[in-house]
């Protein structure tokens, strides 16, 4: 795999949200296929981290997933990945899908999600991740989110004054912002 092919997707590994919610990850996980990047993500056999894995497989996209030991043990993989990478950690995990994407998605999910984004968010500040991260906002999901944001703006807790997210509100836009950031690059 080209190293900086690959797209990583933060989402959540819980089954019982609203279907909108696996319809967007779907969705994103097609999107990511069709425009010939890898899925990269947690690689989870439930949630909206399958929903993004059989979005991609089933537009005949490539998936990989990034998996620490233990989860492996525990049979949480999904078995519709092209490559299942095993680490010996949640932080070598977290490194890992980083090292492999030239952006950065997040979508609906709890706090192993926000984890996620805000590292990302930080690393993108520090220059440690210079693609994009980009936050899609189904239905107001990330509202109050957004809202915090500003007030860390607001009261110049925010280097540079921005937030180092792209706010979205559809995954086909979340994929124009990284189509645009290649293009540049």
């Amino acid at each position: 795999m080209d190293e900086k092919n690959g797209i990583v997707v933060y989402c959540a590994s819980s089954q019982h949200v609203d279907p909108r919610y696996h319809q967007v990850a779907r969705e994103m996980g097609a999107l990511i296929a069709r425009n010939g990047y890898t899925l990269v993500n947690g690689g989870g056999a439930l949630g909206l981290m399958a929903s993004t894995i059989d979005g991609a497989a089933d537009a005949g996209g490539r998936t990989v997933g990034v998996l620490p030991h233990f989860m492996i043990e525990k049979g949480w993989a999904n078995s519709r990945l092209s490559e299942c990478i095993d680490t010996p950690s949640m932080h070598v995990r977290k490194q890992t899908m980083a090292s492999m994407s030239c952006a950065a998605v997040a979508l609906a999910g709890g706090i192993g999600t926000l984890d996620e984004l805000c590292e990302m968010m930080t690393w993108h500040q520090l220059g440690l991740f210079t693609g994009p991260v980009i936050i899609v906002n189904t239905d107001g999901f990330y509202d109050p989110l957004i809202e915090m944001f500003g007030k860390m703006q607001a009261l110049s807790f925010m280097r540079g004054g921005d937030i180092p997210a792209v706010v979205v509100a559809t995954p086909a836009e979340a994929m124009a912002v990284i189509n645009a950031s290649k293009t540049i690059d």
